[in-house]
């Protein structure tokens, strides 16, 4: 048997004297990317499916995080080579050494990605008014993330006390805290990206919306710099492949398929994965299709952080985008 010599780069392997007539063959090798996320990525299926990742000789892996500490304690190990993750969590382990894993890295937002899709805050249910909700569990991610500051933001604008009205539970990622809101383990919570719908169709109640807060990004996609040096080829063309992706069902593209999609990966109905489908192409909470990670944005988070865990000096949103949080380089040429 004859044995063969491989010389490859990232995409391409070059394979000499596979036959006799044939000296030269060249095999696209896909480069699979572990892609840590919080919810399936109803964005990444439909990109899988039309065969845009492919065409751009890539797989997605999807690694459910059961905590965002958890993701980031796997992104930071090089266990990802990038995330889908609220853009808090990255100024944490960039920024802030009293961060859940006591330690920082060189992580950076490399595009936004969706405006919330439909976060909120929701009661258990049952529970529709302050007055039913005082005393109760707020379940949370983790207490000093960004998702429970918006909770914390959302209950205050209804009277109610961050320590003083309720106490707080870490129940982990969007799907657990759906689970422990719909069984009785907590009395609120906030929900998205589909987890949202499943709730209110059994019962809970959507009580109000990070819109009423300002301007916010709920999802970018965020890499370690090592990752981004060494595979910044790879990464450039899943974000462009994302990007892409989103601006076509933006325009109304892949309709059926996304509904398809959304129905597989979120355990919907048709009826409710067309409301998602609504959500996702949203101009205010849905799909960010130019990648582009606003300053008003960040603002937004970095304002709750400060209010809801400061810090020994106050963050500004200046000395966040000086840290070269933001790094826009791997974005499509506009």
């Amino acid at each position: 048997m004859q044995s063969f010599a491989f010389t490859m780069p990232l995409d391409v392997a070059v394979v000499k004297g596979l036959t006799p007539a044939i000296d030269v063959r060249t095999i696209a090798v896909v480069r699979t990317m572990c892609l840590g996320t919080f919810s399936p990525s109803v964005l990444v299926e439909v990109a899988t499916r039309t065969g845009a990742l492919e065409h751009a000789g890539l797989a997605v892996q999807e690694i459910p995080a059961t905590s965002s500490p958890a993701q980031f304690a796997a992104l930071l190990d090089g266990e990802l080579d990038a995330v889908l993750t609220n853009p808090d969590n990255v100024v944490a382990y960039r920024c802030l050494p009293d961060n859940p894993l006591s330690r920082t890295a060189d992580v950076r937002i490399l595009a936004a990605v969706d405006g919330g899709l439909g976060l909120s805050l929701f009661g258990q249910p049952g529970h529709t008014t302050p007055k039913q909700l005082h005393g109760g569990v707020l379940s949370v991610d983790a207490p000093t993330t960004g998702f429970a500051f918006i909770a914390y933001e959302l209950l205050d604008r209804l009277g109610l006390r961050k320590d003083d009205d309720y106490s707080i539970q870490a129940m982990g990622s969007t799907p657990r805290r759906t689970e422990a809101l719909l069984t009785g383990q907590c009395h609120m919570t906030v929900l998205n990206a589909g987890n949202d719908l499943r709730a209110e169709g059994e019962g809970a109640s959507r009580l109000s919306s990070v819109t009423s807060i300002g301007p916010y990004v709920g999802t970018v996609l965020a890499a370690r710099g090592e990752t981004i040096q060494r595979d910044g080829d790879a990464l450039a063309r899943l974000i462009e492949t994302l990007l892409q992706t989103s601006a076509e069902l933006v325009e109304g593209k892949h309709i059926e398929l996304a509904l398809d999609a959304t129905q597989h990966r979120l355990g919907l109905d048709r009826a409710t994965a067309k409301r998602y489908l609504k959500t996702l192409v949203d101009p205010t909470e849905g799909l960010v299709a130019d990648g582009w990670m606003s300053p008003d944005a960040l603002q937004t988070v970095v304002e709750l952080r400060n209010r809801y865990f400061p810090g020994a000096s106050e963050l500004t949103v200046q000395a966040v985008l000086g840290s070269g949080i933001v790094d826009d380089g791997l974005l499509p040429a506009s």
